[in-house]
């Protein structure tokens, strides 16, 4: 954002490692303006008393009120934080990120469920057409198999279940992502207190699409290529050697690819508050989450089970209603074949799935934006900067 400082240009801090060059203070100078002449006459050490307390000494206890020992209401207590608008400027809990996630979407909620509505619609067409002409048919699984046959049918089973899948969750995360990056627009202006409408909204996030379609890229192809390498020796092996490698392959994928995707979580922040390239979004994005891994991966893990919690409170209505009304919707999931869904079936679990994505997307999105603020607020005291921002009286005006 132009107006908000610190979005533009990282500011310096120790995850920056500029500590090193504060200046030391300069020796004390007298009068002469030479250093090092000290009067030889000093006061005896350890003698000093606080003010209007005649009498006390090293060792006696100091007066109610000094030394971190509050006399009534208020002493000694840290200063509340500013709060301009949806956080309070300082390092975020766990509640009150997605509190503020909650607050941006009730404080913006026409922007906010604009975009998300726009791009859940369009995503769930995609995925209903996928589902209804491209998808291979799956893979069935014989009951009576025994021994290494067993083993074979549920390995192909299995890769025929992700090849069908695949597709879904491939436009699910470019849709997450994408809502994610012009979302974060709206959290940058809701943590000032200003307002965000559509069009500014859009205005801010328009030249950053292009970079944000090639970090969605690399990512879904990095992630391609690491479950590639974890399943092509199996492949090649075959057997039931090959299977049992082909099941430790893709186990280790998926932890590399889950520590990369937590690690790469707030390149899209990056890329749209700091105006990043998409190699300098993820390089940032590392940055800000080293040392902090489990702690971003626990809040994004409870995110995401609120979300699962969510989606079964609206999905499982809506799936049985689509199974009234399409006998072969039922016959589908029995059989585990996704290409026997009718179009009734489809439509009705499509509305579903875009009254899901219009509440997840932002919430997903404010969570990963502040989760970004709280980084860096952290690591590079951002919350100076967003209160100068916000006109927080003390703080100096804006720019200053």
């Amino acid at each position: 954002m132009n107006d908000s400082p610190g979005w533009a240009s990282p500011g310096s801090a120790p995850s920056d490692d500029q500590g090193t060059g504060i200046p030391k203070p300069s020796p004390p100078v007298d009068g002469s303006g030479t250093t090092g002449q000290w009067s030889p006459a000093q006061p005896p050490p350890g003698q000093w008393s606080p003010p209007s307390a005649p009498g006390r000494g090293p060792g006696m206890p100091p007066p109610p009120g000094w030394g971190g020992q509050p006399q009534g209401p208020g002493w000694g207590r840290a200063p509340m934080a500013a709060k301009p608008g949806v956080i309070p400027l300082r390092p975020l809990g766990v509640g009150e990120i997605l509190d503020g996630s909650v607050s941006t979407m009730r404080a913006h909620w026409r922007t906010v469920l604009g975009v998300s509505l726009t791009v859940s619609v369009i995503a769930q067409i995609v995925i209903v057409l996928v589902q209804r002409y491209l998808l291979p048919e799956q893979k069935r699984v014989d009951p009576n198999a025994t021994g290494a046959e067993a083993i074979r049918q549920a390995t192909d089973s299995l890769q025929s279940q992700l090849a069908t899948s695949a597709p879904s969750t491939v436009i699910a995360m470019i849709a997450t992502l994408f809502t994610a990056s012009v979302l974060t627009v709206v959290v940058s202006r809701s943590v000032l207190g200003r307002p965000a409408t559509l069009s500014e909204t859009w205005s801010e996030a328009r030249p950053r699409i292009l970079p944000l379609l090639g970090l969605t890229l690399l990512l879904s192809l990095m992630s391609a290529a690491i479950m590639a390498v974890g399943l092509v020796p199996g492949l090649a092996l075959g057997g039931t050697a090959g299977t049992v490698l082909e099941f430790l392959g893709s186990l280790a994928s998926l932890v590399v690819v889950l520590w990369l995707m937590i690690r790469f979580t707030l390149a899209a922040p990056a890329l749209m508050l700091e105006r990043q390239s998409v190699l300098a979004a993820l390089r940032r994005s590392a940055k800000l989450v080293s040392g902090s891994w489990w702690r971003t991966f626990g809040i994004l893990a409870l995110t995401y089970l609120l979300v699962i919690v969510m989606t079964l409170i609206i999905t499982i209505p809506f799936g049985a209603v689509a199974i009234a009304v399409d006998g072969d919707g039922l016959s589908g999931i029995l059989n585990g074949d996704t290409t026997s869904f009718g179009w009734p079936f489809l439509i009705v679990t499509g509305i579903g799935e875009v009254i899901v994505s219009t509440l997840a997307y932002p919430f997903t999105a404010g969570v990963t934006a502040l989760l970004y603020i709280d980084q860096r607020i952290r690591r590079e005291a951002l919350d100076l900067d967003l209160a100068r921002a916000a006109g927080v009286p003390g703080y100096g005006a804006p720019g200053n």
